[in-house]
């Protein structure tokens, strides 16, 4: 489903305006997949309503590398995606588009 212009939030219509750029287009798809991972996580806290802390004592993982995942400060590897979904009490999915 296509959201209409009057459903589209600030984001989403300045990102669109941005894709024009051919070179904001190419870094913005070399790093959409972090950006993706980062708001994944961010959406999954708000939806349980965990905290930083609360995530990394059911994750076993230190609350500041939640945090550098979150703000884009650190690459994380799937071992420790995979513990970050746990913590959540989710699975991880993976697919290409």
């Amino acid at each position: 489903m296509v959201a209409t212009e009057e459903e589209k939030d600030d984001f989403t219509l300045y990102l669109e305006e941005q894709l024009k750029d051919p070179a904001f287009r190419k870094c913005w798809e070399e790093d959409e997949a972090e950006f993706q991972l980062r708001l994944a996580i961010i959406d999954a806290r708000n939806e349980t309503g965990m905290t930083q802390e609360q995530l990394a004592k059911a994750s076993g993982l230190n609350q500041r590398v939640i945090s550098r995942i979150q703000t884009g400060n650190a690459n994380p590897t799937l071992r420790t995606i995979g513990k970050l979904a746990r913590g959540f009490g989710k699975k991880v999915e993976i697919k290409f588009v």
